[in-house]
């Protein structure tokens, strides 16, 4: 049963994800009390010290099978989030899964046939659904402040190259590429503003050359809305961008056009002969507290979150067309007369 207090929920994995998590869930300390497993005791006793945790575990069983714990967060690489969700459901506990949630479609489905037999929440954490820009985007298609949506347009280009030891240069543990990994995000941003797309298709760029990270970490992606309208998505992380990351996005209506910054700086609405500037809010920009929130609220009353597994399949249907689809480039050869170019021996 679910404490009348705060909700106890404990990390499973003490990473880079869960120092961020941590981080935005200190203003929620009346409603959420985290815990922290890891496979070292000790890397779990550091975050617990760190983020005004309640409690350590020196496994993630450990935490599973505590009848103190009401949910648990998987932040664990995507290979092994199948796992542990169906040992936390078998548990009884509820879960939120960082994204991506899954490697495969059956593994959904898995997920799914787990949670209704034992009737739990399952929430994908995929905070971007949450930012303050989504909504805001949301709402202003919602308005028909677009008209006739005609374009779509997003991107999200950074150089954040990943360390050689970084677990993401490992396909079998992150289920797949860059854009696999982390494009997800904005695939599903591109997928949530009202309009559904019904059809994608990806263009990838051959693979750099050397360097450290070796993954695929640039991917063009374009699709249809079930409106008719066509869109497009930019995504890198291995191009340079100003301020590490400040790049703008559109929406094209034949009525306005919505300009915003990819992360959520700004939107502006200009058409009619107006200019409408918003900002969409500083300080839950990434959406952490109020996915939290959701799915305190969802446990609290019973009921399945915004972002839940029924959502996360519509965005895996898109990214299984889009690497079913994909077109990858050959390699651009050197021409004759080029410098370093070999001369060809007389017949």
């Amino acid at each position: 049963m679910v404490s009348l207090g705060p909700l106890r929920i404990a990390f499973l994995g003490c990473g880079f994800v869960t120092r961020v998590h941590s981080r935005h869930l200190k203003s929620l300390r009346s409603e959420i009390a985290c815990s922290y497993a890891s496979r070292t005791r000790a890397k779990a006793d550091a975050f617990c010290r760190d983020f005004g945790g309640v409690g350590a575990y020196a496994d993630y069983s450990a935490a599973i099978e505590d009848p103190n714990v009401d949910a648990v967060v998987i932040a664990v690489p995507p290979r092994y989030h199948l796992t542990l969700t169906l040992a936390a459901l078998a548990a009884r506990k509820h879960v939120l899964v960082e994204k991506p949630a899954y490697l495969r479609m059956e593994d959904y489905e898995t997920a799914v046939a787990a949670r209704d037999r034992v009737g739990r929440v399952v929430l994908v954490g995929e905070n971007d659904h949450y930012k303050p820009l989504a909504v805001q985007l949301r709402d202003l298609v919602a308005a028909d402040t677009l008209g006739e949506m005609v374009f779509a347009h997003f991107t999200t280009i950074a150089h954040k190259l990943k360390a050689a030891g970084d677990w993401r240069n490992d396909e079998e543990m992150a289920g797949g590429d860059a854009f696999f990994e982390e494009g997800i995000h904005w695939l599903h941003l591109a997928n949530s503003l009202g309009p559904r797309i019904v059809e994608a298709h990806g263009y990838r760029p051959p693979l750099a050359s050397g360097g450290p990270d070796t993954r695929a970490k640039s991917m063009l992606v374009a699709f249809t809305y079930d409106n008719g309208a066509v869109g497009s998505l930019y995504y890198s992380r291995e191009i340079p961008s100003l301020f590490r990351g400040l790049r703008l996005s559109k929406l094209f209506g034949r009525r306005r056009v919505i300009t915003f910054e990819s992360n959520g700086l700004f939107v502006l609405a200009r058409g009619d002969g107006h200019v409408r500037l918003r900002f969409p809010g500083f300080r839950d920009i990434r959406g952490y507290r109020a996915m939290y929130r959701d799915f305190v609220r969802s446990v609290r009353e019973g009921r399945q979150p915004e972002m839940n597994l029924e959502t996360a399949i519509d965005d895996q249907r898109l990214m299984d067309q889009i690497y079913a689809n994909l077109r990858i480039p050959d390699p651009p050869r050197r021409r004759s007369g080029q410098a370093g170019s070999r001369i060809p021996a007389d017949l």
